[in-house]
């Protein structure tokens, strides 16, 4: 059984010694934003877990905005942190900043990413989120070792807004 309440606690607390000791320096600092970026997710997802929508909200948010912030000194291949803040808001409900995230990521050449997430083909989206949900649920290791899966999260944010909605049970997702 997964201690959320200590994942949270854990996360968040991490994030705070980081942002205590944020480098000036460029590369130094953007990798210091991508490790808070990654706490802040995970604090995010562990209060999600506990059914703690606004503070979960919150710390997606922040996650968003802090890998938003270390995006300009990264390397270009850094797709993934558009890609992750674009997830982040996604669960957080903010659609209006995923669009905002998503173009970033289309920009850093990472169209495929993102074009999975605009399938308006309801069956075919069952198909893939399901099959996306066993690959979490095979897999070992965790981003923070937080097992969520959290892009069947962020996909099931887009595919609700679009009107599509795919029940799905596991213990990497939150309680119904």
């Amino acid at each position: 059984m997964v201690d959320w309440e200590e994942r949270a606690e854990r996360a968040a607390a991490r994030f705070e010694d980081g942002q205590a000791r944020l480098p000036e320096d460029g590369d130094e600092r953007q990798r210091q934003l991508t490790r808070m970026g990654n706490a802040a997710w995970a604090a995010g997802l562990s209060f999600l877990m506990l059914g703690r929508r606004e503070q979960a909200d919150e710390w997606l948010r922040r996650a968003a905005d802090t890998y938003r912030r270390s995006w300009p000194d990264a390397p270009p291949e850094s797709w993934g942190r558009p890609i992750g803040a674009m997830k982040s808001r996604l669960i957080a409900g903010d659609h209006g900043g995923a669009r905002d995230d998503a173009a970033r990521a289309l920009d850093a050449a990472a169209a495929a990413s993102v074009a999975a997430l605009a399938e308006p083909d309801g069956p075919a989206y069952e198909t893939a989120i399901e099959a996306l949900v066993a690959d979490f649920e095979s897999r070992t290791e965790f981003l923070e070792d937080i097992p969520v899966a959290d892009t069947v999260l962020a996909l099931q944010a887009l595919a609700a807004e679009r009107g599509i909605s795919v029940a799905l049970v596991s213990p990497l997702l939150p309680a119904r």
